[in-house]
């Protein structure tokens, strides 16, 4: 009974001290969060780090172990590097050091203790330093056979490397870069997130990004940068599907396929029949990637669902693997896995349990979609490509490709004759 009477006082008090104020700038802070059981099970292997740990969450983890000793190395070049003193960084982090934790969702304050979780702050940020920087320098800081931060080791390694630094669990607050990397400004900042753009994607144009909260978040911002297309805001709310059909089926429906002039996710629109998209790199890390990337939109509030939409609105255009073969025939997939049932499935797996946006851009596109399948002409196509064109019966298959030329050909005149002569002249 006292056990009771202690649980209902200090309900009594917790009531008093409430303040949504304050709860609201504890949570703002949090930004690395643990995945769920109900959400990890769906790929138990997509949110575990393969070959290092950064951050608390799998610090310590016995198959892990090994990069440990690379990181003591990768501190003490990145020191001689830029003649940094470790006791000046040591400070500059014990006035930050609660911040950094309330980065962290469900962290163990015991057994990070302020030292300690310092110390970790240090070793891993300059280790990701040191990964950022190598590609640019000239001076031989590093053995030429160095077992991590060697040309040959890098080509190898990074790849699973890379993979790490983009799960949710094993973020590291990219102030901690910004911190040892002296980016005080945001211009300062900027030269950061150049580093971690060309890293990830070296091919590609450097977007700014400003400030990011994690790599994870710096490689969603990559992702959504530089589309040119302007977002229609036609619909109204509640208005609109949040699915459409196949693109095999669109195809029957007269729909063409086209690359975006972009490679953003949210550079998706259709306009006079044409529906345009970004290519998707389908390689090993698609999918873990893409699922970090949804789990952070998920947990973390007023990041946006760009990301989330995007994959709703594929996994409803990508039903079967002949979805994949033609969305891979337009050059609107890169398939490096080598199965395009296995690409279907993928996005399956991405999709569960996800929804669009009620405010997502996407909505219009299905919107506008779904009117030009509404249309009787178009909806003629599809069945005499459905029922005569797939025929086995040559003739019926021929003939009715005729007449989808023949009606193609005289809606195209009609819509261009009236530009050319208009009425009153």
């Amino acid at each position: 009974m006292a056990e009771m009477e202690k649980w209902v006082d200090e309900i009594k008090e917790n009531l008093k001290n409430i303040d949504t104020s304050k709860e609201m700038e504890c949570w703002k802070k949090r930004s690395i969060y643990r995945i769920p059981a109900c959400i990890s099970d769906l790929s138990k292997s997509a949110y575990r780090p393969e070959v290092v740990s950064l951050g608390p969450y799998h610090h310590g983890e016995e198959y892990l172990n090994p990069m440990e000793e690379h990181k003591q190395r990768a501190l003490v070049h990145f020191l001689k590097r830029t003649n940094k003193s470790i006791d000046s960084i040591v400070e500059s982090f014990k006035r930050m050091v609660q911040d950094l934790k309330d980065s962290y969702d469900q962290l163990d304050d015991e057994k990070w203790q302020n030292d300690k979780f310092i110390q970790l702050m240090i070793l891993d940020g300059c280790f990701m330093l040191e990964i950022f920087y190598f590609p640019s320098q000239k001076a031989d800081y590093y053995a030429f056979n160095d077992p991590i931060f060697s040309k040959h080791r890098m080509l190898n390694m990074m790849i699973h490397v890379g993979r790490d630094m983009l799960k949710l669990e094993n973020q590291l607050p990219l102030s901690v870069i910004y911190k040892l990397a002296d980016a005080e400004t945001d211009q300062d900042k900027e030269l950061i997130n150049r580093l971690i753009f060309s890293f990830f994607f070296p091919k590609k144009d450097f977007s700014p990004l400003g400030q990011c909260l994690h790599i994870l978040d710096a490689y969603r911002k990559i992702l959504l940068a530089g589309c040119l297309s302007k977002a229609d805001t036609e619909l109204k709310d509640g208005e609109g599907g949040g699915a459409t059909q196949s693109a095999t089926d669109l195809d029957e429906f007269g729909i063409q396929f086209q690359r975006s002039e972009t490679t953003s996710i949210k550079d998706i629109s259709f306009q006079g029949g044409v529906l345009k998209l970004p290519l998707a790199v389908v390689d090993d890390a698609f999918e873990s990637t893409f699922l970090n990337l949804l789990a952070f939109e998920r947990f973390h509030a007023g990041v946006g669902t760009e990301v989330t939409s995007y994959i709703y609105f594929m996994d409803t255009i990508i039903v079967h693997k002949s979805d994949v073969a033609l969305l891979q025939s337009r050059g609107l997939i890169e398939n490096a896995i080598g199965s395009d049932s296995v690409v279907a499935q993928m996005f399956h797996l991405l999709a569960k349990d996800t929804a669009m946006d009620p405010k997502s851009n996407l909505r219009v596109v299905v919107k506008k979609i779904d009117q030009h399948c509404q249309k009787p002409w178009n909806q003629f196509r599809s069945y005499l490509v459905r029922t005569y064109v797939h025929n086995r019966c040559p003739i019926l298959s021929l003939t009715a490709a005729i007449i989808i030329f023949a009606l193609a050909s005289s809606q195209t005149f009609y819509t261009i004759f009236p530009y050319y002569h208009p009425r009153g002249n």
